[in-house]
C-alpha cells in the first residue's frame, strides 16, 4: 500500500478542483496512482453531475468572440447568477466560445471537440462536479463573411466577452476594416437595444406577419370599416410595424434622425466601399427558459431539518 502524503493530496486537488477528503480517498483507492485517482474523481464527479442534470439552469453567461471575418455567440447556463461570477465558470464560457469559433456553432460538435485531453462535454461535467450546480451549453451561433468584419457587443458584461446579452453583426465590405469594426460595434449595440426580429421584411417569419395583419384587420373591422379601406390601413400599419422590428428600417439609436439603412449608406464614405449587413445574432440570457420559482428560506429550513 502506497503512502498517501499531504503533497500528493494537494497536487490532486489543484489538478481536479475536488475536495480534500475526496482526493485522499481517490489516492487511497488507487494506491497513490495520480492518473487513476483523477479518473476515479472524474467518474465520481460525473455521477454527481447526473443528479444535478434535472435542475433548471436559466442563469449563466452569453459568451461572444470574434476574429476578423468570423464571430460566435454561445449561451452557457447555470442554476444561479452567483456562478456567473465564478472565475472557473467564466473561463469555461470563454473556452467554449473559442472552440465554437474554430469548430462551428453546432452544439453537439462543440461538446465533442477536444480541449487538451478531454472533450468540452467532459469539461462541463467536471465543472458541474467542482462548482456544484447544473450547467448546460444551451445554444451557439456563428457568422462569417469572405470580406469585411464580424463585430460583437456584450451588455452587462461580468468579464470581457461574457455577459447577460451578446450580439454579433457581420458586415460584408472591401473597405477599411478598422472603420468597419467601429460601425459593426455600433450596430451590435443597436441590436442589443432595439431587438430587431429580422434584417428586413423578407426575413420575418410569415406567421408573425400574418398574425400582425390579422390583429390590425380585426381591430378596424370592429370599428365598422369596409374591407377595401381595411386593406389599405393594414398595408400602412405593416410599414409602421416593419420600422419597429426590421433592423434596416429601425431608427438608428446613435442618430435617431436616420434609419439604420441610411446610417450604413453614409458610413460607406468613411469605409471606402459598399457595405452590406450580412447578418446578426442577438442572444439574451435565459430567454425562453421557464424558470422555477423557489422559496430560499424554506429550502434552507428543510435542509436543516426545521419546519
Amino acid at each position: 500500500m502506497a503512502t498517501i502524503t499531504a503533497a500528493m493530496v494537494k497536487d490532486l486537488r489543484e489538478s481536479t478542483g475536488a475536495g480534500m477528503m475526496d482526493c485522499k480517498a481517490a489516492l487511497t483507492e488507487n494506491n497513490g496512482d495520480m492518473q487513476a485517482a483523477q479518473d476515479w474523481l472524474r467518474k465520481k464527479g460525473l455521477s454527481k453531475a447526473a443528479k444535478k442534470a434535472g435542475r433548471v439552469a436559466a442563469e449563466g453567461l452569453i459568451g461572444a468572440l470574434t476574429s476578423g471575418t468570423k464571430g460566435v455567440l454561445v449561451e452557457v447556463n447555470s442554476e444561479t447568477d452567483f456562478v456567473a461570477r465564478n472565475e472557473q465558470f467564466q473561463g469555461l464560457v470563454k473556452m467554449i466560445a473559442q472552440v465554437g469559433l474554430h469548430n462551428g456553432a453546432d452544439v453537439e460538435t462543440i461538446k465533442a471537440a477536444k480541449v487538451g485531453d478531454v472533450t468540452v462535454e467532459t469539461a462541463i461535467s467536471d465543472a458541474i462536479a467542482t462548482i456544484g450546480e447544473n450547467m448546460t451549453l444551451r445554444r451557439a451561433a456563428s457568422l462569417e463573411v469572405s470580406k469585411g468584419v464580424v463585430s460583437s457587443y456584450v451588455h452587462n458584461a461580468v468579464v470581457e466577452g461574457a455577459g447577460k446579452i451578446g450580439v454579433i453583426v457581420a458586415l460584408e465590405s472591401t473597405g477599411k476594416t478598422d472603420e468597419l469594426a467601429v460601425l459593426g460595434r455600433q450596430l451590435a449595440m443597436h441590436v442589443a437595444a432595439a431587438k430587431p426580429l429580422a434584417l428586413d421584411p423578407a426575413g420575418l417569419d410569415p406567421e408573425t406577419v400574418k398574425r400582425e395583419k390579422d390583429v390590425l384587420a380585426d381591430k378596424y373591422r370592429q370599428q365598422g370599416k369596409p374591407e377595401n379601406v381595411i386593406e389599405k390601413i393594414v398595408d400602412s400599419g405593416l410599414k409602421t410595424y416593419y420600422k419597429e422590428v426590421c433592423l434596416l428600417d429601425q431608427a438608428f439609436i446613435h442618430d435617431s434622425g436616420k434609419s439604420v439603412a441610411q446610417a450604413v449608406k453614409e458610413a460607406e464614405g468613411k469605409v471606402g466601399g459598399p457595405i452590406k449587413i450580412a447578418g446578426f445574432v442577438n442572444y439574451a440570457l435565459g430567454e425562453g427558459i421557464e424558470k422555477q420559482e423557489s422559496d430560499f428560506a424554506a429550502e434552507v429550513a428543510a435542509a436543516s431539518g426545521k419546519k
